[in-house]
């Protein structure tokens, strides 16, 4: 058992803080997205693009974070992340078209995008490497809050006031936060090289090129000679990166990072594992509301139990891990993330809603397994001096693959739905079970690169939590 600095513990409750502004307003969107759509005269098929302008912009801004934050500083960066994301959610409030909340949601991005990935950076740079593991989870613990608030608030909210109003609670939230990160984070700072800006955006480019293309004609309505241009660009940048990357020292991503095996299988699994499991929080809500009729608050108080389930898997994923090893929780975690979800529609489509609530409870056991494994196989035997990089590489490979999916989700339903959900209850129903099925065969496919894991050398820490031990 391991015992934390009181002052360190300061610092990771204000990463906690970060964390709880971000997932807070993730589900309280999420909930809300079918009311969205009928306030700003949308369909629900178009709904998707709401969250993918956050989650897009968060990876296409990622790789500055780690530059940025040995730049200037850990505690300069956050506090500006927290501001941006404040200014953000008000202008969401604000917004009166799509259009105007999709760049209300990007401005929203570029403070993600330094939020997360700088607080997890703090945490590498105030605990020791072996320490990693359970400092994350004592961090994301906390912050399990805005997700287990979110839901029922955000229906709430939407169901008796005005969607609007799921943006605007995010203000004194973030008042607190900043006034709490000048006063009690330190400002670590490190020696830096020239930023490489033709890396970034050859980067940023390829990403946005490549997941706009994927929306393509159905989502956007982008002509075909378009959609072949954003698809030949952004594979061209993305090729041209790697040229550019080779041998230079000064490049954004070190291609040094992929020679830990380790980190070259933990970033594939979760670009390709966070594509899957990235659908989940946007179609649950969404079919809950249109396929099953739940009203904005039912819907919101039933992802509570998967919020619950994530908490209380938190509290004992390091020793999930020490005793069965990242292989054969990644695997087994991902092809059980596959079945829960079919389960999940089986359960909903037999009328049995009294079974749901334990259905969620154990997808946010597993989600919250896999996430955690997935984050800390990836970083954790990486050299120190490629540390930073490697934190902002995963971390714009998170939020890529959920853009992706989020994407992804939008077009099955559109493809299933035809365009369209104004049909019978059975013909919803349908729609919804196939895009079920191609979703749990998404899921379970990163199962083939978590079998290449090799086997662990060491042991994860596990930090005593002293106030229990005093009671």
């Amino acid at each position: 058992m391991t015992e934390l600095p009181n002052a360190v513990r300061w610092q990771l409750w204000i990463v906690a803080f970060g964390f709880f502004m971000q997932s807070l307003d993730t589900t309280i969107v999420n909930t809300a997205l079918p009311s969205m759509a009928h306030s700003l005269g949308e369909s629900p098929l178009h709904m998707h693009m709401v969250v993918v302008s956050y989650v897009l912009t968060v990876a296409v801004m990622l790789p500055a974070s780690g530059w940025l934050a040995d730049r200037v500083g850990v505690r300069n960066i956050f506090f500006c992340a927290i501001v941006l994301f404040t200014v953000g959610s008000l202008f969401c409030a604000m917004a009166n078209t799509l259009n105007q909340l999709v760049m209300a949601r990007v401005l929203q991005g570029v403070g993600g995008a330094m939020m997360v990935p700088v607080g997890r950076l703090t945490v590498m740079k105030i605990v020791p490497r072996e320490q990693y593991m359970a400092a994350m989870t004592f961090v994301t613990l906390p912050g399990q809050i805005g997700p287990l608030l979110g839901p029922a608030l955000g229906g709430i909210l939407v169901e008796y006031a005005s969607w609007h109003w799921i943006f605007l609670i995010n203000i004194p939230v973030g008042i607190v936060g900043a006034i709490a990160t000048l006063m009690l984070m330190p400002n670590y700072t490190m020696q830096t090289r020239r930023f490489d800006f033709s890396g970034f955006l050859l980067l940023a480019f390829g990403m946005a090129a490549l997941t706009l293309a994927l929306d393509g004609h159905r989502g956007l309505g982008i002509s075909p000679l378009a959609l072949y241009g954003l698809t030949a660009g952004g594979a061209l940048a993305i090729a041209g990166y790697l040229w550019h990357a080779r041998g230079n020292n000064r490049a954004l991503f070190s291609l040094k990072l992929f020679r830990t095996r380790t980190f070259s299988l933990g970033l594939s699994g979760s670009f390709c594992g966070r594509i899957g499991s990235g659908m989940l929080p946007f179609m649950t809500p969404v079919f809950l509301q249109i396929g099953l009729g739940f009203s904005p608050f039912h819907a919101g108080l039933m992802m509570i139990p998967m919020v619950l389930g994530s908490m209380g898997m938190k509290r004992i994923v390091v020793q999930v891990v020490n005793r069965f090893g990242y292989r054969r929780v990644l695997v087994a975690s991902t092809l059980g993330l596959a079945l829960i979800s079919l389960l999940f529609m089986a359960v909903a489509l037999a009328g049995w809603y009294y079974a749901l609530p334990l259905v969620l409870f154990c997808q946010g056991m597993i989600n919250s397994m896999r996430f955690s494994s997935m984050n800390t196989l990836t970083l954790k035997d990486l050299p120190d001096n490629l540390a930073s990089g490697g934190n902002s590489m995963l971390s714009m490979v998170m939020q890529l693959s959920m853009s992706i999916g989020v994407t992804i989700a939008g077009l099955l339903l559109g493809l299933y739905g035809h365009n369209q959900l104004a049909a019978s209850p059975e013909q919803v129903h349908s729609v919804f079970l196939y895009t079920y099925l191609s979703m749990a065969l998404i899921i379970a496919l990163p199962a083939l690169v978590f079998a290449w894991v090799p086997d662990d050398t060491t042991k994860n820490a596990v930090i005593s939590r002293r106030a229990r031990s005093r009671t």
